[in-house]
Parts: structure tokens; sequence; C-alpha cells
């Protein structure tokens, strides 16, 4: 099973394929979430009402475009690029994120988020 959703910001949006996890059914339960985007060099991240563990198979360094959940933040973490803590071009995430699922086409989108934009999330149909 695999839920879809919508990430939503004054200059765009992108849709999301997300898999069936413990943090994502937590997500989805929480769903529509409205928040305002931090940006830490090309990642967007964003508080939510959600709580969870980290996971097995967490991961600190992910694929552009991976739709991540930040334990020690309650935050959604998106990566499209080189973090601050990044070695070469990688995304390095600031510490292991439970994986969630990936962004549905190309995650540069996500460079027009600004910090400080309000952002939504909430399930498509």
């Amino acid at each position: 099973m695999s839920l879809r959703i919508r990430i939503s910001w004054p200059a765009g949006h992108t849709t999301a394929t997300i898999d069936e996890t413990p943090t994502s059914k937590a997500l989805a339960g929480a769903l529509p979430i409205s928040s305002t985007a931090r940006t830490w060099g090309e990642e967007v991240y964003f508080d939510t009402p959600v709580s969870v563990t980290v996971e097995p198979d967490a991961r600190q360094v992910v694929a552009p475009g991976t739709v991540a959940f930040w334990t020690e933040g309650d935050a959604l973490a998106l990566p499209y690029g080189p973090t601050p803590i990044s070695r070469g071009d990688e995304p390095r995430l600031a510490s292991p994120c439970n994986i969630l699922g990936r962004l549905d086409g190309d995650p540069r989108i996500l460079a027009t988020v600004r910090d400080g934009d309000p952002i939504r999330v909430e399930l498509i149909d």
C-alpha cells in the first residue's frame, strides 16, 4: 500500500508517493498539515504534529527527492541536493531520518521554497 501527498507553497507544489511505514501511518493520520518552511542548504524541512521514534532502516545520506522524517525535530525533511554537512553532491541529513518515500518528478522544484514560506501537506485521493 502507498499514499500520495501534495506539498504546496506560494511559488509551487509537488507530489510524493509514500510507502507504508509506522511513521507514514502516523503522518497520514495528522494530515492535512500547515507549517512554516525552513531551508538548510538544498533541503526543505518543516515542523509536523507527529512524534515518532527512529526506525531500523533510518538513513542520513539519501537520494535527492527522498521524503524523510527527522525524528529529532518532529519534521518532514525534503532534500534535493547538498546540505551544509554533505560530502560532495550527496544530500546528507542532520541525523539519520526515517525514509517515507519519494517525490514524484524533479526534486529541484523545491529550490523555489523560501525560508519562512507557508507550506501545506495533504493527502491526494
